[in-house]
């Protein structure tokens, strides 16, 4: 196993000339942001003997890796294309993906001084009924042809959750993307979660664990490097976020670094970890807001997604 000393290639060298090219995913969350990642699920579905094995998500990245699995089921790559690029025009139009993003800036202050449950008396979740809609998760509790590892946060003690395919819900994939400040609680078997970003964005270390693949690809949306120094709060919150929901994901890059330095398990020898970073293809992306919803940004993010895998496979065939 060797490193590379650069965002996309982490790991060792890539597997010569597959027949089936089998790869899995680690998806971050992070707001609409995961319209990036939605472009490079779409571009990963254009190659034909891709065979995916297992993809972790939180937020998010579990909302996409939730769509591709069932679209995968219903028709193949072409039904996960679909299904995705439906569900991202869908939550556009409804502008509710980050409910605060609806808040007229006039009423912006005494919404965020307020819980969801107080803003929000009856839970309206326009998230919830575009998962049920475009979900069948008896279907894909049974007939996913992916593993599936969804990061939720345990509210009682801080501890990570993952959900696998057995146990996937719309409440699963919701409690994944709860943000606290944002949405109600979700509570399963009696326990209550929040966002899976706070614990594992996305869970790495347990992917690497499972897979039976020799590539991983991490797709990361949160921005890890910012161009100046915040000093007004807002902008300070921001970064502050930014920092916290890539903490978990650099720690797990490191350790698998440390790991893979004192040869842990043979495991780690043959794998590849490349890594997808929407701030390489995105000029500030740091500057830009998670709740935008709007379809030309989130176009722009696919097309930005799309172009990324481009560059990633061109990579792959240069080393």
């Amino acid at each position: 196993m060797r490193f590379i000393d650069r965002a996309r290639g982490l790991f060792a060298e890539p597997e010569a000339n597959p027949d089936t090219f089998h790869l899995s995913l680690a998806l971050q969350g992070g707001g609409s942001f995961g319209a990036f990642t939605w472009g490079t699920l779409d571009r990963l579905l254009d190659i034909e003997n891709l065979k995916l094995d297992a993809i972790s998500g939180a937020s998010a990245g579990a909302v996409n890796a939730a769509l591709l699995a069932a679209g995968l089921i219903e028709n193949g790559n072409a039904g996960a294309q679909d299904k995705l690029r439906r569900f991202w025009r869908r939550m556009s139009e409804a502008a509710s993906f980050l409910p605060m993003a609806a808040i007229p800036r006039s009423m912006g202050a005494l919404a965020r001084a307020m819980s969801p449950y107080q803003f929000n008396p009856f839970d309206l979740n326009p998230l919830r009924s575009a998962l049920a809609d475009e979900i069948d998760f008896k279907r894909l509790r049974a007939e996913s042809p992916v593993r599936l590892l969804i990061a939720a946060t345990r509210v009682s003690d801080g501890a990570l959750r993952i959900f696998r395919n057995e146990e996937l819900s719309v409440d699963v994939v919701l409690a994944s993307a709860c943000l606290p400040l944002i949405h109600r609680t979700v509570e399963i078997d009696g326990e209550a979660y929040w966002d899976g970003g706070y614990v594992a964005n996305p869970p790495l270390i347990q992917l690497v664990h499972e897979t039976d693949a020799r590539d991983v690809l991490i797709v990361q949306v949160t921005p890890n490097r910012s161009t100046r120094t915040p000093v007004v709060k807002h902008e300070v919150v921001k970064r502050l976020e930014q920092i916290t929901f890539n903490a978990t994901l650099n720690a797990e890059i490191e350790a698998l670094k440390l790991a893979a330095s004192l040869r842990a398990t043979p495991k780690l020898r043959e794998l590849r970890i490349d890594r997808i970073a929407a701030e390489d293809e995105i000029e500030d992306l740091g500057a830009r807001n998670a709740a935008d919803l709007g379809w030309s940004f989130l176009e722009h993010l696919h097309d930005a997604g799309r172009r990324s895998v481009d560059t990633w496979l061109a990579d792959r065939a240069d080393a």
